[in-house]
């Protein structure tokens, strides 16, 4: 590349090379004089650290933070603020600035803002020193709904949405942990935040475990639909479903109690009630009890009232222990009568823990000791006899009895039954038994005859003496 020749003789000439000496000499002395910033190697970031209180620039200012206010390379100009009560803070120079409601980001632009119409190029950094007590508000399907206030010690983190869950009892059955809701107010505009808590639970994803804020609004939905499992799964998780120490349920139906039941959680290891549990104190299930299609009644946070079939059946087949349900307070069990049921099905109802653990029999007639008697569920017809004390050896009749059973519809059966005291059970010889059956035991026929003499020759007891008494005379 040539040089053109008019430039070539500028740089050849005297003057110009004074001139670039001068110029040296002047630069040289004015750098002395303007402050030179040294520029750091910023090295990457840690990882925030979950619920850190110094790190979020979106947290929102209120009355009572202590921030810090620095300003590089003026001293004068940096300190500790509390923002006051009206929601100002009061700045060197600047004066009194409303920051209440903003950012951390937000008021480090409107400092460097102020400043910048005195100062030249301020650089503000803005800290987080001590935070206020902290305001939220939890809605929704937790048992104990309302406002929470978390109170800051040093190095004390924000707390997550879990914890707040805990302090409020714990989420409902009826929880939808998958759309938990966050309102947030950030620089006057409102944004919802959804938490994945299900997620985090599975996957460990800590950032569906969100950070809260002074103010936010938590509100757990209603699910529409009861996940058996992951209610049982809940039941042991810290922000989960809390065993409370009683609730109320109404058990109705097929069963020998029905009516309202207070449910107490054991103080060794508490537990949520169950389905079964509540059967088990309204006396248990009769047997007609349709156990494939009860039906739980729940009133929801938000007023409606769900309904949800249980199948119990499941669970006494396979040993599906997500069919023996959670109950809350306030639940209705519906026990419905079962169009019919064959004699295996009415064996296995009668042995299940929900079923009663005893039932009464009576009976009657000629047995050692008659009366009222309790045995064990599907006890067959020939062990309650001998529960009776057996046949009367002289005066019974042991080749039958009479079985009357009243039914759950309101009629009355009645039939005579071959005894086989060596058969196992059956229907027809040896049936199973069910609660306030009666047995009768008839007279034999040699004991017939007998009472019918008795009673004939009763009356000649007192003729005889009578007559020998006027023989006499």
């Amino acid at each position: 590349m040539r040089i053109p020749i008019i430039v070539r003789s500028l740089v050849q000439s005297r003057r110009y090379k004074n001139f670039c000496v001068s110029s040296g000499i002047l630069l040289t002395l004015y750098s002395s004089f303007v402050p030179v910033v040294a520029q750091e190697t910023i090295a990457p970031l840690p990882p925030l650290e979950s619920g850190s209180v110094l790190t979020d620039a979106n947290y929102t200012v209120g009355p009572g933070d202590r921030i810090l206010i620095s300003l590089f390379q003026e001293e004068n100009y940096t300190g500790e603020h509390i923002i006051a009560v009206d929601g100002t803070v009061s700045l060197p120079l600047v004066g009194n600035l409303k920051v209440s409601g903003l950012s951390l980001a937000k008021i480090t632009e409107l400092v460097t803002q102020k400043y910048a119409q005195y100062l030249k190029r301020p650089v503000v950094t803005l800290k987080l020193i001590a935070a206020r007590p902290l305001k939220i508000s939890v809605i929704g399907e937790v048992q104990k709904p309302g406002s929470y206030e978390i109170t800051f010690q040093e190095n004390q983190q924000f707390p997550t949405v879990t914890r707040l869950l805990e302090l409020s009892g714990g989420i409902t059955i009826s929880a939808d942990i998958r759309q938990i809701q966050i309102q947030r107010n950030i620089d006057g505009k409102k944004e919802v935040l959804i938490a994945d808590l299900w997620n985090y639970l599975q996957q460990g994803d800590e950032s569906q475990n969100i950070i809260l804020r002074d103010g936010d609004i938590i509100f757990v939905p209603t699910a529409n639909q009861i996940d058996m499992a992951q209610a049982n799964y809940l039941d042991d998780v810290t922000f989960g479903i809390q065993a409370p120490e009683a609730i109320n349920v109404a058990v109705i139906g097929e069963v020998y109690r029905p009516g309202t039941y207070t449910i107490e959680s054991e103080q060794t290891t508490p537990k949520s009630a169950t389905i079964t549990e509540a059967i088990q104190l309204a006396g248990g299930i009769k047997p007609l009890a349709d156990i494939r299609q009860i039906e739980v009644r729940r009133q929801t946070r938000n007023g409606s009232q769900q309904t949800f079939k249980v199948d119990l059946w499941e669970l006494l087949k396979t040993g599906d222990t997500n069919k023996d349900i959670i109950l809350q307070k306030g639940d209705t069990v519906v026990i419905p009568t079962a169009n019919q049921l064959t004699a295996a099905e009415s064996s296995t109802l009668a042995t299940a823990s929900f079923a009663p653990t005893t039932i009464r029999v009576n009976v009657v007639g000629e047995v050692n000791n008659p009366g009222l008697i309790e045995v064990a569920p599907n006890t067959p017809l020939n062990q309650a006899i001998l529960a009776a004390g057996g046949f009367n050896a002289e005066r019974s009749k042991k080749n039958s009895v009479e079985l009357i059973r009243l039914n759950p519809d309101g009629t009355v059966s009645k039939k005579d039954v071959s005894i086989d005291l060596a058969s196992g059970i059956n229907e027809t010889n040896n049936p199973i038994l069910r609660n306030d059956d009666v047995i009768i035991v008839k007279r034999s026929n040699q004991a017939s005859v007998s009472d019918g003499l008795g009673m004939l020759l009763t009356p000649l007891q007192f003729i005889f003496p009578f007559l020998r008494f006027l023989d006499n005379n």
